[in-house]
């Protein structure tokens, strides 16, 4: 593309008025040859798995744990055999890579500690010895307010004394707090909408909430990539549901026409109502929702919009306010805004916000406000000091500070990764950084790997992802420092020379793509 054909094309998708700023992401095909070992890789796997089932029935096998018990042979089979043959076989080979036990604070560093499997990872004895200074690329520590000094633990210290931990009661009974009420005004101060309020866990703020916004004649418009709490938030609510391709504008507006023309099967009545669920950032993906699109299409076809900010908020904008901030746009324009506080907030729990209405309606409709304990006073107040320290009410630049510090720790651990030649996955500014291993057998060595030089990073392999896209997950933290971003980074650590990887095939360059009625930007491969 000629630069003065580019300018051009900038200036009339500006003038659209749906993004102020180029939108990058960055997702390469796996290669083929890639495909194909990865492919043969679990074939093999699978192939020695049965072998290995077949020691076992006849006990050669020296591993006993696997087999199954004599007393239960002629029960129904409480899992299904796949399932059963998968954790046994591949699961269980690899198994050390998670859970670690973590038994200090878990911020830009921790520590670890010591286990070793005497069978295969069955079981694990632990050595009482300490793993320190593990570097965290795993924990979703967005703006690092995990830690145990500092004005927020304070803060949540003195609280303790004064409340307690637990409330043992429902907030509809005796568990209402003058925290909780300050807290949820805040949320929705933060925000900027008329009224929030907040639940204790993060999976139920999705999963118990959405089955009391939409129920039987209701379409749910899903995208491909949404989180398991998402997903079964709308599978229990009864509605229909629809699942359109991951971040793709035309899928979903296509079948927001096919919902609105045909209207429901059979009886072509029109949808009681359709509602749309999106996440801010897709935590497996790195990627960031297409929100200028995807509000543009709601109001066109008049649905609803359901946004999951569980991993955006505090996360991007300038003011770490999200997804929505980040673009620039009205909050006002997404009907339910949801997020979580166990990330960038270093606490725990969900909110919910949007009109005041909604927020009456689901005070005595969801299941997760009527039923759930009320949260914990301390985390409450973690809640608070946090938000507020965003917001700078708390007298300092601390907040905003963080924030930047983030933005720019992505943008140099992102930019170091592709220059090195390694695949990574999402959005230029997003701080959830997809490393692509794609074969089972290099999962669990990275991870091992990793840890060895006092690295601890998230590997991930099916069924979480497709089967031939495994990958390392690194999370950027605020708390990371350069040194630590340069220690993870330097070939002998990402084991450049010990654990071969499959690198990038093409250059990435910025390109216009027209889509209809709207311009946006994306990344494509060019042929180097």
């Amino acid at each position: 593309v000629h630069t003065e054909g580019l300018i051009l094309m900038m200036d009339a998708w500006h003038g659209l008025g749906l993004y102020s700023r180029p939108f990058i992401e960055s997702f390469e095909e796996t290669p083929m040859l890639v495909a194909v070992l990865t492919y043969m890789g679990y074939g093999i796997l699978t192939i020695f798995g049965y072998l290995r089932d077949f020691l076992r029935d006849w006990k050669i096998e020296r591993c006993h744990i696997a087999r199954e018990r004599e007393e239960q042979r002629d029960f129904v089979p409480l899992y299904q055999d796949f399932e059963n043959f998968y954790t046994r076989n591949l699961y269980m080979r690899i198994r050390d890579s998670w859970n670690r036990p973590i038994c200090s604070v878990p911020g830009a560093k921790m520590d670890l500690v010591e286990r070793v499997s005497p069978d295969y990872n069955w079981t694990f004895d632990y050595t009482g010895k300490v793993v320190e200074g593990v570097i965290n690329m795993g924990s979703y520590n967005y703006l690092g307010f995990a830690e145990n000094t500092g004005y927020c633990a304070d803060a949540s210290a003195e609280v303790t004394m004064k409340y307690g931990v637990g409330v043992a009661s429902t907030r509809q009974e005796m568990g209402n707090l003058d925290r909780h009420e300050e807290m949820e005004e805040l949320v929705a101060k933060f925000l900027g909408v008329e009224s929030a309020m907040a639940f204790g866990m993060g999976f139920a703020t999705n999963s118990m909430n959405i089955p009391a916004l939409t129920g039987k004649g209701c379409l749910i418009l899903s995208d491909e990539l949404n989180h398991a709490s998402l997903v079964l938030g709308a599978r229990l609510s009864g509605s229909t549901i629809r699942v359109f391709k991951h971040n793709n504008m035309q899928s979903l507006e296509k079948m927001l026409r096919d919902a609105i023309v045909h209207g429901q099967p059979r009886t072509h009545r029109p949808w009681k109502k359709i509602l749309i669920l999106v996440e801010g950032i897709y935590s497996m993906e790195g990627s960031i929702v297409r929100l200028p699109e995807v509000i543009a299409l709601k109001k066109r076809y008049r649905a609803y919009l359901y946004l999951d900010e569980a991993h955006s908020i505090g996360a991007l904008g300038p003011g770490g306010r999200g997804v929505v901030d980040y673009f620039g746009l009205d909050p006002r324009d997404v009907d339910v805004m949801m997020g979580t506080f166990t990330k960038s907030f270093g606490a725990a729990g969900g909110y919910i916000g949007g009109r005041k209405e909604l927020m009456e309606y689901l005070r005595s409709h969801s299941h997760s406000a009527v039923y759930a304990a009320s949260m914990s006073p301390p985390v409450v107040e973690q809640i608070i000091a946090s938000m507020k320290c965003i917001m700078g009410e708390d007298g300092t630049t601390l907040g905003r500070d963080r924030v930047q510090q983030l933005a720019e720790n992505t943008l140099y651990f992102r930019r170091k990764l592709t220059e090195m030649g390694f695949i990574i996955y999402g959005n230029n500014d997003s701080p959830v950084v997809p490393m692509m291993l794609y074969m089972p057998a290099k999962i669990g060595a990275f991870g091992r790997e990793m840890l060895k030089r006092n690295i601890g990073v998230v590997v991930v392999g099916f069924p979480a992802t497709p089967i031939i896209e495994s990958r390392a997950r690194f999370c950027i933290s605020a708390a990371h420092t350069k040194d630590m971003l340069d220690t993870v980074t330097i070939p002998p650590m990402l084991g450049t020379k010990w654990l071969p990887f499959s690198h990038q095939r093409h250059k990435q360059r910025t390109l216009m793509v027209l889509c209809p009625s709207i311009f946006f930007f994306h990344s494509i491969a060019s042929s180097s």
